[in-house]
C-alpha cells in the first residue's frame, strides 16, 4: 500500500500545468493533498471526482485558502473531516480515511508566520491533533499521519539552520512539540531510515533559484504510530516531481 503526501499549492494550479496528482503519482494507492485552495463545488467534475478513484475533500470556509483532500484507489470504510474543533476545522486542515484498523490522515499544519505571529494557534492545533490521534488509537486503530507539518525538526532538516533560527517553521517551540510528539512513540520513518542524509528537502522558496540549488527544508512528512512501524517498507522524497513549491513524499506499507 503506497501512500503519498503532496502540498500542491493549489489543485487548479497543478491541473493547469497538466500535473494532476493521480496522474503523476499513478502508482499510489492513497494520495493525501494539502493546500488544495479550493472548495469542491468550484472544481470541474473531472477534477473533483477523478475516474477510477474515490475522492474526498475538506475545504476551508474561506475560498482559495488552505484545504486538504484524500484521493484513494481503495474505498475507505470511513472518512472523517476535521478534528472536532471549529477554530481549526473552519480552515480545512485535517481529513482522515479509515481502512479497517488503519487510518491515513492528510494534515496541513498552520504556518506560525513571521515573528511567530500565529505560533499560539499552531501549538494549539498541534495539541488538539495529538489528542485526535490518541482518540483513533483508543479505538484500536493505527495511524499514518501524512502532510505538511510546517516544521523542520532538526538542523539536518533544512539547508541553512543558523540563518533560520528565528524563522517560522524552525522556532524552538515548534521543534519542541515535534520532539514531544516523537517521544510519544510516533516515528518519522524517512529520517529513521536515513539518519545522516543531508540535502533531503521537500520545500523550496520560489526566490533565488532555491530549488535548483537545493536550498530547502524538509517539512512534509509521514509519521506512524508505534504499532504500524513493523508494516513500513520504505519512505521516499520525490524532488523530481514538479508543479508545486513542495514535492511529494511516499510511505509504503505492507
Amino acid at each position: 500500500m503506497r501512500c503519498y503526501t503532496w502540498n500542491v499549492n493549489g489543485i487548479r494550479a497543478v491541473a493547469k500545468k497538466n500535473l494532476l496528482p493521480w496522474s503523476v503519482l499513478g502508482d499510489g494507492d492513497v494520495i493525501c493533498l494539502q493546500e488544495t485552495k479550493a472548495q469542491v463545488e468550484q472544481l470541474d467534475p473531472a477534477l473533483a471526482a477523478p475516474e477510477g478513484w474515490h475522492s474526498f475533500w475538506h475545504s476551508a470556509a474561506k475560498p482559495g485558502y488552505s484545504s486538504v483532500a484524500i484521493i484513494s484507489r481503495i474505498k475507505p470504510d470511513e472518512v472523517v473531516a476535521g478534528i472536532g474543533d471549529e477554530q481549526f476545522d473552519c480552515e480545512g486542515r485535517v481529513l482522515a480515511a479509515r481502512y479497517g484498523t488503519l487510518v491515513v490522515i492528510s494534515a496541513y499544519f498552520p504556518n506560525s508566520r513571521e515573528a511567530g505571529l500565529r505560533l499560539p494557534y499552531k501549538l494549539a492545533f498541534c495539541a488538539r491533533l495529538e489528542a485526535y490521534l490518541a482518540e483513533w488509537r483508543a479505538k484500536g486503530c493505527e495511524v499514518l499521519l501524512m502532510g505538511d507539518y510546517n516544521i523542520a525538526h532538526q538542523p539536518i532538516d533544512l539547508a541553512r539552520p543558523k540563518d533560520n533560527a528565528k524563522n517560522a517553521g524552525f522556532l524552538p517551540d515548534e521543534r519542541a512539540w515535534m520532539t514531544r510528539y516523537l517521544g510519544l512513540g510516533y516515528h518519522d520513518v524517512f529520517r529513521e531510515a536515513n539518519p545522516d542524509l543531508v540535502g533531503a528537502y521537500t520545500w523550496w522558496t520560489a526566490w533565488g533559484g532555491a530549488r535548483d540549488r537545493n536550498v530547502g527544508w524538509r517539512i512534509d512528512l509521514g509519521t506512524v504510530s508505534p504499532g504500524l512501524l513493523g508494516r513500513v517498507q520504505g519512505s521516499q522524497i520525490h524532488p523530481e516531481i514538479l508543479g508545486s513549491d513542495h514535492c511529494p513524499v511516499s510511505v509504503e506499507l505492507a
